[in-house]
């Protein structure tokens, strides 16, 4: 079998790997607590199962445009006003199969062989393989201050003149950081300047704590959805529970919009229609749900960043939004990836090493789930990393937990 250069190059998701690695053993019967999961754990909202259950008892299951069903489009619509302060247009917007493909398609759509694109460090594990997947070059930067939060001077530092775009992820999976709206607003004015675009993946936000706020990109330049060189990513996964349904949106101008329809025309046709029955029930229901959700996972936030605490040689950054943590835990072993797979063997316990987020050394670790879990986890992994621990332990109505190795 000849398997293409490209497609050799191209890394597995290690989130979705690890997600499979815990499947497995769950159905071994093997007791793993999951805290590599980016995934919230409610249900979808009710509203999202009628608009589906709609759908499918109305057994029009058929092609719809491209681009997205109008009906969804029009919700989005009404969803961009209320939270962006933009009116647009129904060609100013693309639905998707997922946030993923919206990125996929832009970058598809914007990059050509040998274009950088920059990521700002940590940043999500797809963006590097996605921008190889479209033959650019992804370009690094890693805050030189040992923060999440880089400088407008660094950032303005690696563009060259092969920079396409820039990638910002605010709030930021994996670190939970907001950057601050000042550095926003330097990077808005940077690309309008330069003519560069910059992506902005909004896909966490809604999920922030202490009663932050996110100002959109949009609220830094005076220049319309047409002329403005900033194009937003959002969709319903993290903001209501609704991951399995697939169904993300892009928002740019018009003929960015063609490409990308003509794009997505060869390769899935169009998103399912189930799916964007759901979506546009989500959006037009009930908003409780997402409040709801918000409270569920900030304080989920502050039960791991007090387990956290009983780590002294472990240096850790506050989330203040998503339901991501993203500790240093470099003192136990600088080589994150072997760290991970070192406590999924000794404590059954699933962690995302940092290597794949572009900062090793760290683990990223969810907050999306029971605050049973999230204790249990910490708990095991202190007892893993304790050189004087004992052989055994036991950890609430457990006694399962020994020496793996």
């Amino acid at each position: 079998m000849s398997i293409s250069r490209l497609a050799s190059s191209i890394s597995e998701s290690p989130t979705l790997q690890l997600n499979e690695k815990a499947r497995i053993l769950r159905a071994n019967g093997e007791p793993v607590i999951h805290l590599g999961a980016g995934e919230p754990k409610n249900p979808a909202p009710l509203s999202a199962i009628l608009g589906s259950a709609a759908k499918l008892k109305s057994g029009e299951i058929k092609y719809v445009p491209t681009d997205g069903l109008p009906s969804l489009k029009k919700a989005i619509i009404q969803y961009t006003e209320e939270n962006y302060g933009r009116l647009v247009e129904p060609e100013n917007i693309i639905v998707t199969t997922g946030a993923k493909q919206s990125l996929y398609n832009i970058l598809f759509s914007i990059v050509n062989p040998q274009d950088e694109v920059i990521l700002i460090a940590p940043y999500w594990v797809s963006y590097p393989e996605m921008v190889k997947m479209v033959n650019g070059i992804p370009m690094a930067i890693v805050p030189e201050d040992g923060t999440f939060i880089p400088r407008i001077q660094e950032i303005e530092k690696a563009v060259s003149s092969c920079t396409k775009a820039i990638i910002i992820n605010t709030p930021n999976n994996p670190s939970g950081v907001i950057y601050p709206e000042s550095l926003v607003a330097e990077l808005v004015d940077f690309c309008e300047k330069k003519n560069i675009h910059l992506i902005s993946d909004d896909i966490y936000q809604k999920l922030v704590f202490d009663g932050i706020k996110v100002p959109p990109a949009y609220h830094y330049t005076d220049k319309d959805v047409e002329n403005t060189r900033i194009i937003v990513v959002n969709g319903v996964a993290k903001l209501y529970g609704m991951t399995g349904y697939r169904i993300g949106w892009t928002i740019a101008n018009r003929r960015m919009v063609e490409v990308m329809t003509n794009v997505q025309s060869q390769i899935t046709s169009c998103p399912p229609v189930i799916s964007q029955s759901g979506a546009e029930g989500a959006l037009l229901g009930m908003q409780s749900v997402v409040e709801n959700l918000r409270l569920t996972v900030q304080n989920n936030r502050d039960v791991i960043l007090q387990e956290l605490r009983a780590f002294s040689d472990v240096v850790t950054v506050k989330p203040s939004g998503t339901f991501y943590v993203f500790p240093d835990f470099s003192a136990y072993n600088q080589d994150s990836a072997e760290l991970a797979e070192f406590l999924l063997k000794k404590c059954l316990v699933v962690t995302v090493p940092g290597s794949a987020f572009g900062m090793d050394g760290y683990l990223r670790l969810s907050f999306s789930g029971s605050v049973k879990d999230i204790i249990e986890g910490v708990e095991r992994m202190k007892w893993a990393l304790d050189p004087n621990a004992p052989n055994e332990i036991y950890i609430g109505d457990r006694t399962m937990i020994r020496d793996w190795l």
